[in-house]
């Protein structure tokens, strides 16, 4: 099941004989607000026009977390951000393929999506998707599920968020993967407590109001607490 454009079709060591793989990336962002996740309009049968995740057959010789790791530069730019196996599907596409998928998290302000002519990519609201090829909806359920358990025990959202921030932008971040409000004062207590985040010593621009004070990610790797 090719996404993105024909690929020489490549097996997998241990895949049934007759099955070829492909690699799929959930990629989400937050912007305005609210949870996005990145499709591919496609330029070619099956689903012409429809939308899809980003992915694709392995190239020859590369491995899943490479074709992954490709895909996901590809089509934002950016490498060296939080991108981890999601599940393995099968028969998304009706035929018997497998697709091993990814999700990946991104922030917005440093993702460039690719400028191409055809399999042009979008940002969509999570929750608020149009009907996609290969029962795409079915991963990114999964993965959204997956975010929003991960959570409770990592610093997954660091790669959500630039180096510096308010722990207001840190709340509102959360609110826009969990789909509701927080209490303030609950979410800086867990936060702090769990030695997640540190102050850095500066403050926001100056505004109006007094001007925040920001934080930063202990540590901006995959870490379980």
């Amino acid at each position: 099941m090719a996404t993105t454009g024909e690929r020489p079709r490549t097996r997998v060591r241990g895949a049934p004989p007759d099955r070829h793989v492909a690699v799929l990336v959930v990629i989400f962002t937050v912007s305005d607000g609210r949870l996005q996740v990145l499709l591919i309009r496609r330029s070619a049968e099956p689903f012409k026009d429809a939308w899809s995740l980003p992915g694709g057959l392995l190239a020859p010789g590369e491995t899943l977390q490479r074709a992954a790791a490709r895909k996901l530069a590809e089509e934002t730019g950016l490498a060296d951000v939080f991108l981890e196996q999601l599940y393995t599907f099968s028969d998304l596409d009706g035929e018997g393929s497998i697709a091993v998928a990814y999700f990946a998290l991104v922030d917005n302000t440093e993702a460039l999506l690719a400028q191409r002519s055809e399999w042009l990519p979008a940002w969509f609201p999570a929750e608020g998707l149009p009907g996609l090829a290969f029962k795409n909806d079915e991963v990114i359920e999964y993965a959204l599920q997956r975010l929003r358990a991960k959570l409770d025990y990592s610093n997954v959202a660091y790669s959500l968020l630039p180096e510096e921030f308010s722990l207001s932008q840190l709340q509102a971040t959360y609110e826009a993967i969990l789909g509701r409000p927080l209490d303030k004062r609950n979410f800086r207590k867990r936060v702090t407590t769990l030695l997640l985040v540190e102050p850095t010593g500066r403050r926001a621009g100056a505004g109006r109001h007094r001007p925040a004070q920001l934080y930063r990610f202990r540590e901006r790797h995959p870490v379980i607490f």
